[in-house]
């Protein structure tokens, strides 16, 4: 069987990737899973310069998920070539850098900061972020916005570029294009639903940040959906993730459209989730007799 997957300038080994944030810097995991059997790492998302995050509480679990406002508390990208890349360099899995900035000008900075480094084999950009700049409008949900933040990054960085898609849209195909048309190598959907939970006891929020990222099953069929919808839309690869819990739920977001995906609550719950869920795609293919991974993608009758 052949499980190898193309993204952008990349070749996977297997579909089947960690997702930004839930997986730390990886060596929190390596005590689990053998990370050469995964497809790419993807680390927790970067910052020019380090950030404290928000204050506690800022995890609560849901019905079927969790809610997060860790407010993107980061090593800042400096310390993390120093400090966790070498340990990452050890594998044969590809590295790739989730990272972020408040303006145009710091995606870029960013970008091409982290192209420079030696064992960083592309770049997966969170989009989700406030513009300080703009009024502190969503990268992600403007669409002028986003195609001039991808244009700027896509100058930066000859590195395989990945533009992490906002859920929180009307129209998550229109900004797949835009993406595309801007640059991107490849689309990553869904990051996280925002959602609010409230105490009753105290009628104040769970969390301190007030609302948070839902991440976990309970998102599952939105984000089956906005992936399927994007494939209808764009010619390049989709990493699918949102709710990914087994090999069955990574094998809906094949047949909606994704060449790859990417486990992130289940991390949590399950840190062997990775590998466990690879298996079962192995299996599910030798079952089916499928023989290329690649025949999967859009499989949907």
């Amino acid at each position: 069987m052949n499980l190898s997957v193309q993204i952008g300038k990349l070749k996977l080994k297997n579909p089947v990737m960690t997702a930004s944030g839930t997986f730390g810097y990886a060596e929190e995991y390596s005590e689990f899973i053998d990370l050469n059997r995964l497809g790419a790492v993807v680390v927790k998302g970067l910052s020019l310069t380090p950030k404290e995050g928000n204050p506690p509480p800022r995890i609560i679990e849901t019905p079927a998920g969790m809610l997060n406002a860790i407010g993107l508390q980061n090593i800042g990208i400096e310390s993390f070539i120093q400090e966790k890349l070498p340990f990452l360099k050890r594998f044969h899995t590809p590295v790739i850098v989730n990272f972020f900035g408040d303006s145009i000008d710091e995606y870029a900075e960013a970008a091409k900061s982290l192209s420079a480094a030696e064992g960083v084999h592309g770049l997966e950009m969170n989009i989700s972020c406030p513009n300080k700049q703009a009024g502190w409008r969503i990268f992600g949900t403007d669409p002028k916005v986003t195609f001039e933040v991808v244009s700027a990054v896509r100058k930066s960085t000859n590195l395989t570029l990945i533009v992490k898609l906002s859920p929180n849209v009307t129209d998550i195909a229109l900004m797949a294009r835009v993406a595309q048309d801007a640059g991107a190598d490849a689309v990553s959907l869904i990051n996280t639903l925002t959602g609010l939970a409230i105490d009753i006891k105290t009628r104040r929020p769970k969390l301190a940040n007030v609302t948070g990222g839902l991440s976990g099953p309970a998102v599952k069929p939105v984000a089956v959906r906005m992936v399927w919808e994007v494939y209808r839309s764009v010619k390049i690869p989709i990493i699918g993730m949102g709710g990914i819990m087994s090999s069955d739920d990574a094998l809906e977001f094949l047949l909606a459209g994704a060449a790859a995906v990417a486990v992130g609550t289940a991390n949590f719950i399950n840190p062997r989730a990775t590998i466990d869920i690879l298996s079962g795609i192995e299996a599910y293919m030798r079952d089916n007799r499928v023989t290329d991974v690649k025949d999967l993608t859009g499989g949907m009758i």
